[in-house]
């Protein structure tokens, strides 16, 4: 069901290690030539064309591409008082965790007389996209509106695919537990769109025929989605902000032999469920740990719902068992590999996660596994994939903040350092931002710039 992949006795780089470690083969570069000319009929035909490509691709025909209002209110009323529940409870933690991370303003004095101010500033506008597909994600929802909020942005969008097998009341909407999570965090402005045509309506906007904006253009755009969003991402980057170019959901798992075999298996299967082309992988230093994996995995695996889907993705060249010397030479491989989550279930494990360098997000010790953070952690699940986490963070706050810097000095504190700036401008054959500064300082000499002050 999984295969092995044994690099004990090797001493292999981290650029090795990469090449190695299985990995699903994405072409996004690909996909956006296919996506390129969706995102010019967006561009080109706004509403029209989105009610076409959901129509061609979801197989509905929308009369509107905005959800009415009442909509999200009916999808409340009658959302299940548990999901509520556990909703609710999302959102309390997840709330608790990005209020922390809201930045302050800070002043610092460089000189008397000068100082630089960093502002943090949020974002104007976002869109925020919610996958439709195999699963249903209203905690996407709270994933990706949480931050937002936390951070102040003022003017907040979701939209979400379309269903045809939405129940009565909700035809051609996105699904009611999707709607019920935004109508509980206070977004009425939900849209039922879906694929990289919905990542085009936020860099563009979209005027009906009439040429009145029903969808106001975005200053970015955030949230998990399939290759077609990704490469729509890719592919309207400059035009519109975005956060990452999420792929298929990634799980490593660090264990020696400490650590419980059945949690281990439950855990890559968890992953595993969400789409074919979900990674697994599991690093230990223990050959019986990874051989009653095996055994548990064939034993989960038969009893879940999603049979055919976990199956295709344990199989897959993505996910494996990776047997390594030692914890050491596993940290090298989970480092390399910079899994979008990352368990590590070995003896000692807040020692050994604090070594950690490269991951979206850890999750350490027996009880902490993905799924908690998947929901009620209080952390974000909206994390890189692809080995991104060497060079990206996951959503939080500050993805939605901006940090501005305000320059204010006297005139004392720029006749202080105004030699240093004429003589940099000299250098760098730039004599034009050198006389701003003698323009100033009329009748000045500044040695070494070559020439005298403005009015000498």
């Amino acid at each position: 069901m999984i295969r092995r992949l044994d690099l004990r006795g090797q001493t292999l780089r981290a650029r090795a290690l990469r090449g190695v470690v299985p990995r699903a083969e994405l072409d996004v570069e690909h996909a956006v030539e296919k996506v390129r000319p969706i995102v010019n009929e967006v561009r080109e035909r706004g509403v029209a064309a989105l009610v076409d490509l959901t129509h061609r691709f979801d197989g509905v025909r929308l009369g509107s591409i905005r959800v009415p209002a009442e909509a999200l209110d009916r999808a409340l009323a009658a959302l299940d008082p548990a999901v509520r529940a556990a909703l609710e409870e999302t959102i309390r933690r997840a709330r608790i965790v990005h209020d922390d991370q809201r930045r302050t303003d800070r002043t610092t004095t460089v000189t008397d007389g000068g100082t630089v101010t960093e502002r943090w500033v949020p974002v104007g506008r976002v869109g925020l996209y919610v996958p439709g597909g195999l699963a249903v994600y209203p905690s996407s929802v709270v994933m990706n509106v949480v931050p937002a909020q936390a951070a102040g942005v003022p003017s907040i969008a979701v939209t979400s695919p379309p269903q045809r097998d939405n129940p009565p009341g909700f035809e051609d909407l996105p699904n009611p537990t999707i709607l019920a999570a935004c109508a509980l965090l206070g977004v009425d402005e939900v849209y039922a769109v879906g694929g990289a045509q919905a990542v085009a309506m936020f860099a563009y906007g979209a005027k009906d025929a009439s040429g009145a904006l029903v969808c106001e253009p975005a200053d970015m755009v955030t949230g998990p989605g399939n290759i077609w969003v990704a490469a729509a991402k890719r592919l309207l980057k400059g035009v519109i902000g975005i956060d990452s170019e999420a792929g298929p959901t990634e799980i490593a798992i660090l264990a020696d032999d400490t650590a419980d075999a059945a949690h281990v298996a439950a855990d890559l299967i968890s992953q595993a469920e969400h789409d074919p082309m979900a990674a697994s992988v599991l690093v230990t230093c223990s050959v019986a740990l990874a051989a009653a994996v095996e055994a548990e995995l064939a034993r989960q695996v038969a009893a879940t719902k999603h049979v055919e889907r976990i199956t295709a993705a344990l199989a897959g060249p993505q996910s494996g068992i990776v047997l390594v010397d030692d914890v050491d030479a596993g940290l090298e491989v989970v480092d390399a590999y910079a899994a979008e989550h990352l368990e590590i279930q070995t003896a000692d494990a807040d020692a050994v996660a604090a070594r950690v360098t490269n991951a979206g997000a850890i999750f350490v010790g027996p009880w902490a596994p993905v799924s908690l953070g998947d929901y009620c952690a209080g952390s974000n699940h909206v994390l890189p994939t692809g080995g991104c986490a060497c060079h990206s963070s996951g959503l939080s706050v500050q993805s939605f903040l901006r940090g501005i810097h305000v320059v204010s000095y006297t005139r004392e504190a720029l006749a202080e350092v105004a030699g240093h700036v004429v003589t940099l401008a000299t250098a760098e054959d730039l004599p034009a931002h050198g006389q701003a500064v003698t323009v100033r300082f009329p009748g000045a000499e500044f040695p070494g710039a070559g020439f005298p002050g403005a009015g000498a």
